[in-house]
């Protein structure tokens, strides 16, 4: 697995683009890998590539996270995407395969997560006997927020001690020739334990909750 960090140029036009457009995003974030070969897959999935955008308020920079299984190219971004900074690498991808592989049971981390925490209303069976799946609506109150990353926390392998919601906001989408967008992002931060490390690595790689194409999932960890 790996992990990159894009520091980008507010002043690029393909980063003003893409910041008022996830599909456009997106598409940007997934120029750096191949196609999937993989009738059927998307190459977003066949390579577990997720992404968030943050903005560090301190040193005044936009942040572009990159989680994926295969290492990424980033030579054909635009010539302006990225931010000049002669003392970092930029970008900078790291391996993070062998700090996943020593992860133990009871092992406390913070961490960060911008999701889209859901539930699905009006699932019902038809009369052939068929389950009909329902539409997803948002959880908007912070109580079923929290109960939702518990929730995810138990299905994947950790358990979530405290976390602080930082509110709901909404991206929107208008690209051509396609139906509007709208993601709605809750960003989690807090403490979570570790109870079963293979569970853990596989929520860790797969992401969490719906919206992965689009800046969302990414659970990203740090020591307590």
């Amino acid at each position: 697995m790996y992990l990159s960090r894009l520091l980008l140029n507010p002043r690029s036009r393909a980063v003003q683009r893409d910041l008022t457009d996830p599909q456009e995003l997106h598409r940007t974030v997934m120029s750096a890998f191949p196609r999937s070969d993989r009738p059927g897959q998307a190459a977003r999935e066949h390579f577990g590539v997720l992404h968030r955008l943050e903005l560090d308020r301190r040193r005044a920079r936009l942040i572009l996270y990159v989680q994926s299984l295969v290492r990424p190219d980033w030579s054909g971004l635009p010539p302006d995407y990225l931010l000049p900074v002669p003392v970092l690498d930029n970008p900078a991808t790291k391996s993070v395969a062998e700090i996943y592989r020593s992860l133990k049971t009871g092992a406390v981390l913070s961490f960060r997560l911008k999701a889209n925490p859901t539930r699905k209303i009006d699932t019902k069976t038809g009369p052939d006997g068929r389950r009909r799946h329902g539409r997803r609506v948002e959880l908007v109150r912070e109580e079923d927020q929290v109960a939702w990353l518990r929730r995810k926390g138990e299905q994947g392998g950790f358990q979530v001690l405290n976390v602080r919601v930082g509110g709901l906001s909404k991206d929107r989408s208008r690209a051509r020739g396609r139906a509007p967008l709208t993601l709605a992002g809750v960003n989690f931060e807090g403490h979570l334990r570790i109870t079963d490390p293979e569970r853990f690595v596989q929520a860790v790689s797969r992401g969490i909750g719906p919206g992965k194409a689009y800046g969302l999932g990414l659970l990203s960890l740090a020591p307590p």
